[in-house]
């Protein structure tokens, strides 16, 4: 029998929590017989004292097995379990391409996703965005979809380590989210929960991501990728840039349009495009679907080539009751706010140069939070209709009559707000050089 106090007093001073102790203190979490005052006690211990990688790895098994773990062996699927997570950007809408593009591949791709948080995207509210599109199915149609479609996009039920709902919530009250060895436990836990025979990992680095560094994000990446093989799981990461945004929209509606028409061909920006066909190659090579990253590469080009990919996102929005159509008729159902106006760059700001060579993407996100496009309170609702789009990047030349970005508000004065606040996260110079795409590997 353990004391949660001693367990704390261990950690505190700088011990090495056993496999029972940290079994026995998450499930103390999952059954509320330990106090919060007891979790935000030892959130701080760990992010003052760190873990090992025996307790991470440990930490993680045991939120991952205080709810539903998902298994598939009763489907007879003829392909691997796959997945990616990423930690949150500015314009990442790589979900929506990636799953449609791996299941099209032979792939099975359970995508379990989440809300924005602060000033980054989520994929779940982006999804939230297709009319009657049932982000959160039951079991049963969840799996049906994943059998039929290889793919399906949902948000986390309760039944999926709970325990880090209750962890994570009191972490974020108590300034304990940034400790690397909780992030670990967080996101692999509930990703481990999905069963999966394979995980990519897409960590950003820069301005707009939540590691701005890129030493905290190799960080980061090195413990995810080594406690989820620990934990049985290959899997790799891939570090790529958040400078500015992955895309070339912000929003949720507006993002939605821009993933399907990366799928269609109409528009496929050179960094988003770049980012999603690496990680897809990863994940191909992870689930032996492809021999190397090259021959991996070649299969995601012709999916999407010969349209097998926009039809498999097209059947998995029908199968979760959003709209049969929608791979054509999408201006339809994701309309956009009534107040549409480009944003310029002042010739006081074009002083310096005409080259954009800096972007604090991170205040890009703040306006699409200040739209309404994401949340002050997690109570909040949300507009889908409003948001960034035709947003300027990093080289590009830009004069008074290019704009900086198209704003979608939903009243004027919530347009002048945003505006104001695009306009300021650009830099100008006379030349500038792009950030890389991606930065780094780690892992396989």
């Amino acid at each position: 029998m353990f004391l949660p106090q001693e367990i704390i007093r261990k950690k505190r001073d700088g011990g090495t929590l056993s496999n029972a102790e940290i079994g026995f203190f998450v499930n103390g979490i999952t059954d509320n017989s330990i106090a919060e005052s007891q979790i935000s006690a030892l959130a701080m211990a760990v992010f003052f004292q760190g873990m090992s990688m025996a307790e991470r790895i440990a930490l993680t098994e045991a939120m991952r097995d205080s709810g539903q773990v998902l298994h598939w062996q009763d489907l007879h699927l003829d392909g691997p379990v796959l997945d990616k997570h990423s930690t949150g950007g500015v314009g990442d809408v790589v979900s929506l391409m990636l799953g449609p593009i791996i299941a099209a591949c032979g792939g099975y791709v359970p995508m379990i996703s989440g809300r924005g948080l602060g000033h980054t995207g989520g994929t779940l509210d982006k999804m939230f965005a297709i009319p009657n599109y049932q982000a959160l199915p039951d079991d049963d149609l969840f799996r049906k979809v994943v059998k039929q479609v290889g793919v399906a996009i949902i948000g986390q039920t309760g039944s999926l380590a709970p325990a880090d709902k209750r962890f994570y919530a009191t972490r974020d009250i108590t300034a304990t989210v940034e400790s690397i060895p909780l992030i670990t436990a967080s996101i692999l836990s509930k990703k481990l929960a999905a069963g999966l025979d394979g995980l990519v990992l897409d960590v950003k680095t820069g301005n707009g991501a939540i590691m701005d560094t890129l030493e905290r994000s190799e960080e980061l990446a090195e413990s995810l990728v080594q406690v989820a093989v620990g934990a049985g799981v290959p899997t790799t990461a891939l570090i790529t840039d958040m400078n500015e945004v992955l895309a070339q929209s912000a929003g949720n509606a507006v993002e939605v349009r821009e993933a399907i028409r990366y799928l269609r061909g109409d528009q496929r920006t050179p960094k988003l495009h770049e980012v999603t066909v690496a990680l897809c190659a990863e994940m191909l090579v992870i689930g032996k679907l492809a021999s190397d990253l090259n021959a991996a590469r070649e299969q995601v080009e012709k999916v999407l080539a010969n349209g097998a990919a926009a039809e498999r996102f097209a059947q998995m929005v029908a199968a979760l009751g959003g709209p049969h159509d929608i791979i054509d008729n999408y201006t339809r159902h994701l309309p956009l706010a009534a107040v549409a106006k480009p944003v310029f760059a002042t010739a006081e700001q074009l002083a310096s140069g005409a080259r954009v060579s800096a972007i604090a993407t991170r205040q890009l996100g703040v306006a699409v939070v200040a739209l309404g496009g994401g949340r002050r309170r997690s109570s909040d609702s949300l507009d889908y209709s409003v948001g960034l789009d035709e947003l300027a990047m990093i080289g590009q030349r830009i004069d008074q009559q290019t704009p900086l970005a198209m704003v979608y508000a939903a009243d004027e004065q919530a347009w002048q707000e945003a505006a104001e606040q695009v306009r300021s996260a650009y830099q100008f110079a006379a030349s500038a050089e792009r950030p890389p795409a991606v930065h780094k590997r780690i892992g396989g």
